[in-house]
């Protein structure tokens, strides 16, 4: 067996290949595609253990604050919490996961359909976890907070006989935060193993349980100015202040994950790889939030509440075929292949009443903080002038996909990619309420093509066009009415143009150019309620540069810089129109992580990351400021047995706004916080 990291060329914080953008294994250099990837020794020296504070070393990626309950990104000036992936299989349920597994974390730019069907229109995030692959292993990590907090996780593999191998990855945390009220408790376990009967064949199989139960928290509003003067800006408050009720404010969850993998090589150019995956995910979230902005007074704001059941099951089974042959003097890979999957689940909201009759609750912005009794219920009414449509429904999603690609290398200067998929999307949504049954059928084919020109081994200048589809349901897909169901998919359409030059054999720098432009979004038909016109577009311009690996033997670096123009170009709503900027995205993003070792035993880090201003939602109505935060950490080996690591996030304790779910709920970014870790070997 191989070791993971031999197979994907990966060493500190460079990564040299990766299966994920084409299914076959392809050099990042020879992708025609703006990847990133975040290593596990990178996240380990960061601290990180969430995607949404990971991707802010990732150009042109914006973490989105999910109402307080699941992982949400903004990619290239698009939304997404349903672009995840596990191991190239989809994992769009609603949740948060966690690092305590990871391998690796990729990130795809551009419209992925070719590879991974419908969405994607902004890329994609796929977590590459750990497995069994028979390099011995035995890590226990602990560590703490000074919110404060506590985690111990651990790493224990190895080979059971030369053609058998085991690892278990497992974590627990429990931790406050810097925001009033808030406590998080989560644990997973991930056992795997691989089997590998011969040269030719692998089966790789894995079970992941993850648990996590924590306070709901939605932010901050902002604040009505004189005159009504626009923009708004973010409520002056302490960033701990919580506008909410800390004992209904809360989200569960819990996933399963089963994944059977079987590889096979023919020794004649042709491989088969088989992958198969269960998933189970239960999850529920309940919000009381800010519902407005501050009055001018400085006296008032109103709560608005609700909950959501959001459960699935997903069944997904992938064979992808790669088959390498020469034509004359070109060299060919070919893959061909086939994805069925069924997704079937339950999408239950309740709208709270305070004190079981009013829809809003005012309250002193000073405390913020209620305890005003909530009646939830599914409602489809009008109570005091808000009107109320509960989705209450079930639904079943029938996929298949057939997709063709060819990689051509037609000299070492010179290569080609081309390749289709056509994905057949057929959703039913059914009413528990009225019992009615919802249906629509898309037929989506989604092309990709690239040329990349190599004038020296280490460098690649490339071009790729590509396509993807958002069908009328949405990203989560959970509902369908009379509107929808007449509504032709969301169209991406990505043109790219960009290089990548590796400085030395682990170290890459990479740049591109972009135009990305969405069509078909909805906009209301005024003549005709429940109903839409496709009128709706936006358009990114953007460009990106990143680098990743070593400087020098001990200097390692990661980061990058992106400015993205992303703009209305068709109205979505009456206050969503034409030359307002996307909300959350700033024009400028840059971060930077270095990470020095003095010695054997002693290292340091240093990290900065700035967002230039950028406004909370579509309408550009509230703007948040551009800020600068500086994080630090210091490395210690100490024996052959243990090393420990000192992290300090916000070193400058900067008062900012970090991200935000449209006007109202506005995220503070944290306080100075220092977190310690010790890690035993044995």
């Amino acid at each position: 067996m191989s070791s993971q990291d031999a197979r994907a060329g990966q060493v500190g914080y460079y990564t040299g290949q990766t299966s994920t953008a084409t299914k076959t294994d392809t050099p990042i250099l020879n992708t025609p595609q703006s990847i990133t990837v975040l290593t596990k020794e990178f996240i380990r020296d960061s601290a990180f253990t969430s995607i949404g504070e990971a991707v802010r070393y990732v150009p042109g990626v914006i973490p989105h604050q999910g109402e307080g309950n699941r992982d949400d990104v903004v990619i290239r000036g698009q939304r997404s919490n349903a672009d995840f992936f596990v191991n190239g299989i989809r994992d769009d349920v609603q949740y948060y996961r966690d690092f305590y597994n990871i391998q690796r974390l990729e990130v795809l730019k551009g419209p992925d359909a070719m590879i991974f069907g419908r969405g994607g229109g902004g890329g994609i995030i796929n977590r590459v976890t750990k497995e069994a692959d028979g390099v011995p292993i035995r890590e226990i990590t602990v560590g703490g907070n000074t919110y404060p907090g506590a985690r111990v996780q651990m790493d224990v593999g190895q080979a059971v006989t030369p053609d058998l191998a085991v690892r278990l990855n497992a974590f627990y945390e429990n931790t406050e935060s810097y925001r009033d009220f808030y406590k998080l408790e989560r644990y997973g376990i991930n056992p795997t193993v691989t089997y590998a009967p011969n040269d030719q064949t692998r089966i790789k199989l894995s079970y992941e349980y993850l648990h996590d139960d924590r306070t709901t928290d939605r932010g901050i509003p902002s604040q009505v100015r004189p005159g009504g003067a626009l923009p708004l800006f973010a409520y002056r408050t302490d960033p701990s202040t919580f506008f909410g009720n800390p004992n209904l404010n809360y989200a569960l969850t819990d996933v399963h994950i089963a994944t059977g993998v079987i590889e096979h090589d023919f020794d004649n150019g042709l491989k088969v790889k088989n992958t198969s995956q269960y998933a189970n995910y239960q999850k529920f979230y309940q919000n009381i939030f800010p519902g407005g902005a501050v009055n001018l007074a400085d006296t008032s704001v109103n709560l608005s509440a609700y909950n959501n059941e959001n459960d699935r099951q997903n069944l997904f089974n992938q064979t992808d075929f790669t088959y390498k042959v020469n034509t004359g003097f070109v060299r060919h890979t070919i893959l061909f292949g086939g994805e069925v999957g069924h997704q079937s689940g339950l999408s239950f909201r309740q709208s709270g009443l305070f004190n079981g009759t009013t829809p809003s609750l005012a309250v002193n912005p000073l405390f913020p903080t209620s305890y005003v009794p909530v009646t939830f219920a599914n409602r489809r009414n009008t109570v005091m002038g808000t009107t109320f449509n509960d989705a209450n429904n079930t639904y079943k999603l029938d996929l298949g996909a057939v997709y063709l690609q060819d990689q051509i290398e037609i000299t070492k200067y010179l290569q080609i990619i081309g390749g289709v998929r056509f994905d057949r999307f057929d959703l039913e949504s059914r009413d528990r309420v009225t019992g009615a049954v919802f249906s629509r059928t898309d037929n989506l084919v989604s092309p990709r093509a690239g040329v990349v020109l190599k004038p020296v081994d280490n460098v690649s200048i490339y071009g790729s066009y590509s396509v993807s589809y958002l069908p009328s349901a949405g990203d989560q897909f959970s509902t369908l009415a009379a509107g929808t169901i007449v509504a032709d998919p969301e169209k991406f359409e990505n043109k790219e143009v960009g290089v990548k030059w590796e400085l030395n054999p682990r170290l890459r720098v990479d740049a591109a150019v972009y135009e990305l432009e969405r069509t078909n979004q909805r906009f209301p038909d005024p003549n005709n309620a429940g109903f839409f016109i496709l009128s709706g577009k936006t358009l990114t311009r953007g460009f990106e540069t990143s680098v990743s690996g070593y400087i020098t033997d001990q200097w390692q670096m990661i980061g990058g810089y992106a400015y993205t123009d992303a703009r209305i170009t068709g109205a979505t709503s009456a206050t969503i129109t034409p030359g307002k900027r996307v909300g959350l995205v700033p024009y400028n993003t840059f971060s930077l992580w270095n990470r020095y070792n003095f010695n054997q035993s002693f290292g340091a880090g240093v990290g900065v990351i700035y967002y230039s201003d950028f406004y909370a939602s579509s309408d550009d109505t509230v703007r948040l400021p551009s800020f600068t935060r500086v994080d630090a950490a210091l490395y210690f080996r100490i024996n052959n047995m243990w090393r420990a690591q000192l992290n300090v996030e916000n070193v400058f304790n900067t008062k900012y706004i970090s991200t935000a779910d449209g006007n109202n709920n506005l995220t503070p970014g944290s306080p100075r916080v220092a977190r310690v870790t010790a890690t035993a070997n044995f």
